[in-house]
């Protein structure tokens, strides 16, 4: 039986346990990653609503669809510690707590300024408190889809 790895294990050795086979990792909430046009998503679920909105901007009923949009979380300072995050910011009395990014972000005739889509499998305890303070901080309405 070979020490450096399983290369050379029997049979027998794999049933007795002497030697484990590397497993290749599932995805932590089960998504399947998915690539389509060049891009990555993190789900099959994400990849197919990225079709049904890219249809949507070719037929005319949505305009500037962008990807993985970026929304900074700011929160008062109320002591003399900033974050290195928030050095432009530091004037203006706040620090950065992080970002937001949403799935898809675009405008359509309904909706006013833009839309912002999150395609969601799993609402975390993190994922509900950013959709929280994003809407917030930004007076706009995140779409799960």
């Amino acid at each position: 039986m070979s020490t450096r790895g399983w290369e050379h294990a029997t049979v027998r050795d794999i049933r007795d346990r002497r030697v484990t086979v590397p497993q290749k990792r599932r995805p932590k909430y089960g998504a399947t990653p998915t690539t389509l046009d060049g891009i990555r998503f993190d789900s099959a679920k994400e990849a197919k609503r990225y079709l049904e909105l890219k249809a949507l901007e070719r037929a005319g009923e949505i305009w500037e669809l962008e990807l993985q949009p970026a929304f900074e979380l700011f929160a008062p300072s109320t002591s003399g510690y900033l974050l290195r995050a928030a050095i432009a910011v530091a004037s203006s009395g706040l620090f950065s707590l992080g970002y937001y990014y949403g799935d898809f972000k675009y405008c359509d005739k309904a909706t006013v300024p833009y839309v912002v889509e999150d395609v969601k499998g799993v609402r975390t305890a993190l994922y509900k408190w950013k959709k929280k303070h994003v809407e917030a901080q930004y007076g706009i309405r995140i779409r799960e889809v």
